[in-house]
């Protein structure tokens, strides 16, 4: 299949989770996760990187570090919208780590629909979907934003 609708209509990877069998509940984050993409709206390129994280109840599924990586990966291939891109993320993150506490992402992406086509400027657009104790928990956002905070030290 060609790279060109790669992403479009190929089946998502596959992402084995695991049993939380440390019951471990504290936050899986990854950052700087490389985002390239393409506006569906003017057909060019934006580019960023996405932050991902989740926490896992004691009963629930664990994945992969890498796995984040892929996620991110396999929807920033598709033509969209940067909003839609974080809502697909994190969906797919919400279903694969089964009974988690909560969802968080963030997309930041430089847009040349933005710079090649007269505005020309270095603008930066962030997008957010947080659910669960990132959305109800201010301590738990706090720790969210902390995390991207710091990789941009």
């Amino acid at each position: 299949m060609s790279d060109i609708i790669s992403g479009c209509v190929n089946e998502a990877p596959n992402i084995t989770a695991f049993p939380n069998e440390d019951g471990y509940t504290g936050m899986v984050f990854q950052g700087n996760i490389p985002v390239v993409s393409l506006c569906s709206h003017h057909n060019l390129q934006f580019t960023g990187k996405a932050y991902v994280a989740y926490i896992p109840s004691k009963e629930g599924k664990v994945i992969g570090l890498s796995k984040l990586n892929r996620i991110v990966d396999f929807y920033s291939r598709r033509p969209q919208i940067q909003e839609g891109l974080t809502m697909q993320i994190h969906k797919h993150i919400d279903e694969v780590c089964e009974s988690n506490l909560g969802v968080a992402v963030l997309v930041e992406a430089n847009h040349t629909c933005c710079s090649n086509r007269g505005i020309k400027h270095n603008s930066t657009m962030k997008t957010a979907n947080i659910t669960g104790a990132f959305d109800t928990e201010s301590s738990a956002r706090a720790e969210f934003y902390s995390f991207v905070s710091d990789l941009k030290k």
